[in-house]
């Protein structure tokens, strides 16, 4: 199947009205950059743009919940962008976006509230201003690696 039918088929799994649907996956082919392979068997596309046709077929029926788990690995700048643009987008929708990455630049960039999660453990949790002021550390990944690295949070 081409992108364009995998999104129908999995939109209609979903029973999205027909006519909602293809607008739908107009909005996602044009959001994500697929126009140049919308049509093109998916056999045939690249790691990135098999990346994309992912996360488009997760978000085709519009769920007020997304879960993303290293959306962006395998993709190019450019399209990494377009992901960043589809989650800010979700998010001041009013959904719950959960986003799952060991970039700690997207994660700033995008994120209101950070977990740190290490060794299947939730180690801490809050707004990046809190945990700056809560660490002592300038950025995310100062704090990260003092959070698993185990070391005493700084009360001074």
């Amino acid at each position: 199947m081409t992108p364009r039918e995998t999104l129908a088929f999995v939109g209609k799994l979903s029973k999205c009205p027909k006519e909602k649907l293809n607008q739908r996956i107009d909005e996602l082919i044009t959001l994500l950059d697929m126009r140049s392979f919308a049509d093109t068997r998916c056999q045939a596309l690249s790691t990135g743009m098999k990346q994309r046709v992912a996360i488009a077929r997760a978000l085709v029926h519009d769920p007020p919940v997304i879960i993303m788990d290293e959306p962006t690995s395998g993709l190019d700048v450019p399209t990494m962008q377009s992901v960043y643009q589809l989650v800010r987008q979700c998010r001041d929708m009013g959904k719950c976006v959960l986003f799952s990455t060991h970039i700690m630049s997207e994660a700033e960039k995008l994120c209101d509230r950070i977990g740190i999660i290490h060794n299947g453990k939730v180690l801490a949790m809050g707004s990046i201003p809190e945990l700056k002021e809560l660490y002592q550390k300038t950025d995310l990944e100062e704090i990260f690696l003092a959070v698993v690295s185990g070391k005493e949070i700084d009360a001074s």
